[in-house]
C-alpha cells in the first residue's frame, strides 16, 4: 500500500470514529454539566474546600475562583519541581532550576505544556505523576469549564449567575477526564505503551556507550495527556518515542484521544442552547479547516523540493519511518489546528511551506478541533465577530442565538482576538532586538520562523515547537512563561465577561432579518473571518519567515 493511500485510510477511519463518538460523548457531557445531583465523593470535596454546591457565581466571582485556583496550582507545582531532589521516586535527579521550574509550572497549569527540557533526564516519576500529571487533569477541566460558562451565557437570560467554578471543575474532572483516562490507559497498555516505576534500562551493550532508557508510568501519563490535549511528553521526543507510541495502532488511538472530547463538545453546546444544528455548524467549520490544511501539508511534504526529497519521493527528514510521511503530516495538522501540541515528527524539519502552514494553523486560534474547551469558546468568539460583521452589511443590530451583539460584546470579542497576536509579535520583536534570537539553530528566514513559532505556540497554548531553537535559558524561560500566562488568562477573562454580559440580556425573538447561524453561508463566513483575521495580522511576519524561505 502506498504512503498516500495509507494516509487517506488513516484519516477517514479517524473521522468515522469521531463521528460515532460525537453524539454519545456529547450527550454524556451535556448531562454532566447540567445535572443537579452530586456524588458522595463530590460532596466530600465541596466540604473540604468550603463550597456550597448550590450557590452559583457571577462571571467576576467565577473568574476570581479560576484565577485563585490557578495561582495556588502554580505555586504548588513550582515548589514540587524545586524540591524534586529531596522527594521519593526522583530517580536521583536534582531539583529543577528556578527559571525552568517557573516556565514548566505555568506551562502545565495553563494546559500549554511547553517543555524546555528533556523529560527523561529532568523529571523523576513522582513529579511526573503527582505534579505534572495532576495538571493534565486540572488544566483541561478549567478550559472545558470556561466553554460551559460561555454557553450558559447564551442559554440563560436576565441573570448574572453562571454556575459554580468548583462544581464545574470537580464534575468535569471526576466524571469525564478521570474515567476516560483509565479506559484510555488500558487501551494504550494493550497496545504496548510502558507502565511501570522502573528507574531505567541499561542499553549500553546495544549502543556501545553508557546509556539508560528510563521507564515509568507512561501509559497513565499519555492517557490523560491526550484526552486533555496536553502537548507535554513523558520523553523529550514526545509521542515519537516507542515507549509512548510503539505502533501505528497506538498512533491512531493517540490521535483519536486528542480529538474525541473537542470534537464532541459542539454536541454538548447544541443540547445546551436547544439547537443541535448549531453544533453541526461548528463541526463543519472544524472539519473543513482540517481537511483543507491536511491536504496542503501532505502535498508540501510528499512533493518537497530539493535534491534529497525529490530523489526519495518525499521530505523524509524529521519523520518517523514507522508512521511515514502522510500519517506524520496528518498528525501534525490536527495537533496544530487543534492546539494539542502532541508531535510524532520534527516540525522544524518540515518543508518551508509545510512548516509555515503548521505555524499558520496555530495562529488561527485553535478553532479547528481546538484544545479541550478553548476550541469551542474560540469558535463562539469568532462567530460573534462574524455576526457583527454580517449585521453591519445588512444594517441591522447583530444577534446570535437570541442575544444582541452590542458595543460592549464586540469590544470584548475584539480584545480576545487581539491579545494573543500582540503577545506573539511583541515577544518575537523583543527576542530579536535583545539578541536572544541567537539561540536559534538557523539564521535568515528559518531562524525567524523558529523564534516566531516559539512565541506563537506559547501565546496560543499549543506547546509544540520548531525545536531547532534552544529555549532552556533564563531569558527564554521567563519570557515564554510570561507570554503563556498572559495568553491564557487574559482571553479567558474576556470570555467570562462576555458570558456575563450575554446572560444579563433577555432573549430576542427570531425575525426575518435575523442572520441564520447554522447555514452553509454562515459556515463559510466564519471560515473566511478566521483566515482573513489571522492573515492580516501575521502576513508580514510569515512573509519574512516561511514564505521567504519557500520562495
Amino acid at each position: 500500500m502506498s504512503t498516500s493511500a495509507a494516509g487517506v485510510i488513516f484519516f477517514l477511519s479517524l473521522l468515522a470514529a469521531l463521528a460515532v463518538a460525537y453524539r454519545y460523548l456529547g450527550d454524556y457531557m451535556f448531562r454532566v454539566v447540567t445535572g443537579t445531583r452530586h456524588s458522595r465523593v463530590e460532596r466530600g470535596f465541596y466540604r473540604l474546600v468550603g463550597v456550597n454546591p448550590a450557590g452559583e457565581q457571577s462571571w467576576a466571582r467565577y473568574a476570581g475562583s479560576l484565577l485563585a485556583f490557578s495561582v495556588v496550582s502554580t505555586l504548588l507545582l513550582y515548589a514540587f519541581l524545586r524540591l524534586q531532589g529531596k522527594l521519593w521516586l526522583s530517580n536521583g535527579l536534582p531539583g529543577v532550576p528556578d527559571h525552568l521550574a517557573w516556565n514548566t509550572a505555568v506551562s502545565f497549569v495553563t494546559n500549554t505544556n511547553w517543555q524546555a527540557y528533556a523529560g527523561e533526564s529532568t523529571m523523576g516519576h513522582l513529579v511526573q505523576m503527582a505534579g505534572l500529571g495532576v495538571q493534565h487533569f486540572a488544566s483541561p477541566a478549567v478550559g472545558i469549564a470556561v466553554a460551559v460558562v460561555l454557553v450558559r451565557g447564551f442559554a440563560r437570560s436576565r441573570t448574572d449567575q453562571l454556575g459554580n467554578f468548583w462544581v464545574d471543575l470537580t464534575r468535569i474532572t471526576l466524571r469525564i477526564l478521570v474515567p476516560f483516562s483509565v479506559l484510555a490507559a488500558i487501551g494504550l497498555i494493550v497496545g504496548g505503551v510502558v507502565q511501570n516505576l522502573s528507574a531505567g534500562t541499561d542499553v549500553s551493550t546495544l549502543t556501545g556507550g553508557s546509556q539508560t532508557i528510563t521507564g515509568g508510568p507512561v501509559a497513565s501519563w499519555e492517557s490523560i495527556k491526550l484526552l486533555g490535549t496536553n502537548g507535554g511528553g513523558f520523553y523529550n521526543v514526545n509521542s515519537a518515542h516507542p515507549f509512548e507510541n510503539p505502533t501505528t495502532w497506538t498512533n491512531w488511538l493517540e490521535l483519536f484521544l486528542v480529538l474525541v472530547i473537542p470534537a464532541s463538545l459542539p454536541r454538548m453546546f447544541g443540547r445546551m442552547v436547544g439547537q443541535n444544528r448549531q453544533g453541526y455548524a461548528i463541526v463543519a467549520v472544524m472539519v473543513i479547516l482540517v481537511v483543507a490544511s491536511g491536504i496542503l501539508v501532505n502535498v508540501f511534504e510528499l512533493t518537497g523540493h530539493g535534491t534529497v526529497p525529490e530523489a526519495v519521493g518525499a521530505a523524509l527528514e524529521g519523520k518517523d519511518v514507522r508512521f511515514g510521511v502522510s500519517d506524520s503530516a496528518t498528525f501534525a495538522t490536527l495537533n496544530t489546528l487543534g492546539n494539542g501540541g502532541v508531535v510524532i515528527s520534527f516540525h522544524d524539519s518540515y518543508t518551508a511551506l509545510g512548516g509555515g502552514l503548521l505555524l499558520m494553523n496555530i495562529m488561527l486560534g485553535g478553532i479547528g478541533l481546538g484544545s479541550v474547551g478553548t476550541g469551542l469558546f474560540g469558535y463562539l468568539m469568532i462567530a460573534v465577530m462574524t455576526v457583527f460583521l454580517a449585521g453591519l452589511m445588512v444594517g441591522r443590530t447583530p444577534e446570535f442565538l437570541g442575544k444582541k451583539i452590542t458595543a460592549r460584546e464586540i469590544k470584548l470579542v475584539s480584545l480576545y482576538a487581539l491579545v494573543p497576536p500582540a503577545l506573539v509579535l511583541i515577544g518575537t520583536a523583543v527576542a530579536f532586538t535583545t539578541g536572544n534570537n541567537s539561540t536559534a539553530l538557523n539564521v535568515g528566514p528559518h531562524g525567524l520562523s523558529e523564534v516566531l513559532y516559539a512565541f506563537t505556540s506559547a501565546s496560543f497554548g499549543n506547546g509544540s515547537a520548531f525545536a531547532g531553537i534552544t529555549v532552556n535559558t533564563p531569558w527564554w524561560d521567563v519570557a515564554l512563561g510570561l507570554i503563556i500566562v498572559l495568553g491564557r488568562f487574559l482571553p479567558i477573562i474576556f470570555v467570562l465577561a462576555l458570558a456575563g454580559s450575554l446572560a444579563r440580556q433577555r432573549k430576542v425573538p427570531v425575525t426575518a432579518g435575523t442572520v441564520p447561524t447554522h447555514t452553509p453561508l454562515f459556515i463559510g463566513m466564519v471560515i473566511g473571518v478566521t483566515v482573513i483575521l489571522a492573515g492580516l495580522t501575521f502576513l508580514p511576519a510569515l512573509a519574512l519567515g516561511p514564505l521567504a524561505e519557500g520562495l
